[in-house]
């Protein structure tokens, strides 16, 4: 690892943690909010939705600048819209008003994510890119065991607004940290017009395999796990054993990401994501279906182990389809379209949730949608690690 390569590497974890704490946190104080405001599952549902709206629109929007004006502005300047708005909601006296802040924070953090796993990946050595970014992703799993830790801790005693702005204070610390980071030696500056359409011509294959993988993980993902503390809550758990049983699935993350740094170099990208996206769908079942104590915690770890694999090997797999000139812009498109999936999900389990649908039937729903994108990767998606070279007798 050359100096340069650590920095951007850390710099853009510790950015990722830190967002990845404070999107989790709105899993949490979702419960405290429909306690002290008196939301509906609905108006709850919409939080979560008018965070993807923005994660989506920023994602195209920030894909396109990175390959316009440059990877390194992109990176910084989310970060503080992100950031900005995170604090600021901390502060929100009604829905409305928290409604519009999620939306921006969502602008920030969509736009950062392509553009930050676009800019390890064009740092990585090649024999360790996809290990590289997967490792990356894994920063997002950290940010999640914060903010359970934060919410078993803190909402309780001190409030949401504390955990708020205990998740948002360390944002100023990654801000510090990633002026200091250079451009990406692959990007070059272009003054014409970047052709989009391309992407549904010259790439057709490879964008529509990702629009459908997109969409099915980040629809069961943020239907998931958004609604994972009030799940349990409505299971029969109180907030605080919620929170804690959240806390422990959240522990299997971490190793569902080392399991796919590992095996996206030694087994493929493709066969990778295929794999886990497939154990996704079947632990999703498990879940719905589980009602005691044992029964969920087992299934919501492995729920967990494989699905943030899968999105470790996502952020490997999507770049490497795009020539360097539409790699920002692809990743981009891919994440923004994949994100209307995570913009449905939170508010049809809040629906689904108020006409007393069971949890079989919303989980079984998220099932489904996982076989389809396993499918599509399967028939659609090619292979994008290199092969390793091997040494001449």
């Amino acid at each position: 690892m050359t100096t340069t390569y650590k920095k951007v590497f850390w710099a853009a974890g510790f950015g990722w943690m830190f967002d990845a704490m404070d999107v989790a946190l709105l899993s949490f104080i979702m419960v405290a909010l429909r306690q002290e405001w008196g939301l509906t599952g609905e108006e709850a549902g919409l939080l979560g939705t008018g965070n993807l709206v923005g994660m989506a629109i920023g994602a195209m929007l920030g894909g396109y600048l990175a390959d316009r004006i440059g990877r390194k502005p992109v990176f910084l300047y989310t970060l503080i819209l992100f950031g900005a708005a995170s604090l600021a909601s901390a502060f929100a006296t009604g829905f409305l008003a928290m409604l519009l802040l999620r939306f921006c924070m969502g602008l920030g953090l969509g736009a950062e994510l392509p553009v930050a796993s676009t800019l390890v990946n064009e740092f990585a050595p090649p024999e360790k890119r996809g290990r590289t970014v997967v490792l990356l992703e894994s920063f997002w799993a950290v940010g999640w065991l914060l903010a359970a830790v934060i919410a078993y801790f803190i909402i309780p005693d001190y409030g949401w607004r504390m955990a708020v702005i205990l998740g948002a204070l360390p944002i100023l610390y990654a801000f510090f940290v990633r002026k200091n980071i250079p451009e990406s030696p692959q990007f070059k500056p272009q003054t014409e017009r970047i052709p989009v359409q391309k992407l549904l011509t010259e790439h057709k294959r490879e964008t529509i395999t990702l629009w459908v993988v997109w969409f099915a993980i980040a629809f069961s993902y943020y239907g998931m796990f958004l609604w994972m503390p009030s799940v349990l809550v409505d299971k029969g758990f109180t907030m605080i054993q919620s929170f804690q049983y959240v806390l422990i699935m959240t522990l299997a993350q971490l190793p569902g990401y080392f399991a796919a740094a590992y095996l996206v170099e030694n087994w493929g990208r493709k066969q990778t994501l295929a794999t886990f996206l497939f154990m996704t769908a079947v632990l999703a079942y498990a879940f719905g279906e589980s009602s005691g104590t044992a029964s969920l915690l087992i299934t919501g770890a492995l729920l967990s182990f494989f699905n943030l694999g899968a999105w470790g090997a996502l952020y490997a797999y999507t770049p490497e389809n795009y020539p360097t000139p539409l790699r920002g812009t692809g990743s981009g498109f891919a994440a923004g379209v994949g994100r209307v999936g995570s913009i449905i999900a939170p508010y049809l389990v809040g629906y689904f949730s108020g006409l007393h649908y069971g949890y079989p039937f919303i989980f079984g729903m998220f099932t489904v949608v996982l076989l389809l994108g396993t499918g599509t990767l399967l028939f659609l998606g090619k292979e994008t690690r290199e092969p390793k070279r091997t040494a001449l007798a």
